[in-house]
């Protein structure tokens, strides 16, 4: 170990603290000066403001009185001391609709006009009381006069009602007298009515029972152009023969429509006969060609392979002539490349 390096180093440690020591001993000493002074030019500063407040109140005080101020009567405190009242009287000129200081009934003589009031609603009530009083003398007086009326016109609607009861007892029974001679002819009328309706009924009756309509005389049917032309309003029905003539032809018709329908059945037997020899033949034939198909395909793939084999040998037959014409090393180098 080398004593005299280490010793330095100490030695040069010792003189660098002592270094730091005294510098930051220096930065103490600084910083303190610079804390009084600090503290000097803050205390300056303040006696500074001080003084300036001092001067300003003073020069508000004695230049800058709050009565000089153009706003002062905003912040008078004996403004409203020194105001006038809202309204001096109901013809202030100050009381203008905007104002707001004067409304109804409450002008400044509210209690004359009040009393004034009162004064003229005890007339307006006597007044009334006076009126009213008349009126119902009035109405009792026309309650009178229309009740005189009612009766006098009662009387005389019970007068004219027992007038006219007795002129209507008097039409009435004339009414019914006249009515029980209408009703007599009547009766009469109806009775030579009904004698005579019999009459003509039977004589009805007679006709119809010996006329050729309830009889059903066939002749009566036959028309002016033939035995074959036929009156449908006098037509009573078919006689017996042509009954049978019309069944004989209906059987006729029967026979002839079955026989058509058994033709129709064995044409159709026929035909699906035939339709079915067509689906026979045509799946014999759809089977022949894929027996075909199949055979062609595989002779087909036969010659592919026969073909391929060829190639294959063809393509070793020609490497060989390839490897057989170059030199030996070119050989094993190729045949190495081609091994790898």
């Amino acid at each position: 170990v080398d004593k005299d390096a280490l010793d330095a180093q100490v030695k040069e440690r010792k003189i660098q603290e002592a270094t730091e020591k005294a510098r930051h001993e220096q930065f103490a000493h600084e910083m303190k000066k610079n804390d009084k002074l600090m503290c000097l030019l803050e205390e300056r500063q303040k006696n500074e403001i001080k003084d300036l407040n001092k001067a300003l109140t003073e020069f508000h005080k004695n230049f800058q009185r709050p009565e000089t101020r153009l706003e002062f009567d905003l912040n008078d405190p004996q403004a409203l001391k020194k105001d006038r009242p809202a309204r001096v009287s109901d013809d202030d000129p100050r009381c203008t609709i905007s104002g707001l200081q004067k409304f109804v009934g409450e002008d400044l003589n509210y209690d004359q006009r009040m009393k004034f009031q009162k004064e003229q609603l005890r007339e307006w009530s006597l007044q009334q009381q006076k009126d009213w009083k008349n009126a119902l003398a009035d109405q009792k007086l026309a309650d009178d006069l229309y009740d005189k009326f009612r009766i006098e016109l009662d009387r005389k609607i019970m007068e004219e009602q027992r007038k006219e009861e007795e002129s209507r007892r008097v039409v009435c029974t004339a009414i019914k007298n006249f009515n029980r001679i209408q009703a007599a002819e009547l009766d009469h009328k109806n009775e030579l009515e009904k004698a005579q309706k019999i009459k003509d009924d039977m004589d009805e009756i007679t006709c119809l029972l010996r006329g050729d309509f309830l009889s059903e005389n066939p002749d009566q049917a036959i028309g002016p152009l033939g035995k074959h032309h036929v009156l449908v309003d006098r037509w009573k029905g078919m006689n017996q023969e042509q009954l049978m003539a019309i069944r004989q032809c209906q059987k006729e018709q029967v026979q002839e429509k079955l026989r058509i329908r058994e033709q129709e059945r064995r044409i159709d037997a026929e035909w699906d006969r035939q339709r079915l020899q067509d689906a026979r033949a045509q799946l014999l034939w759809e089977r022949h060609q894929q027996r075909q198909s199949r055979v062609h395909r595989r002779d087909l793939d036969d010659m592919n392979a026969e073909l391929s084999q060829e190639q294959k040998a063809k393509n070793i037959y020609l490497k060989e002539e390839e490897y057989s014409n170059i030199p030996t090393d070119e050989y094993y180098a190729q045949f190495n490349t081609t091994t790898r």
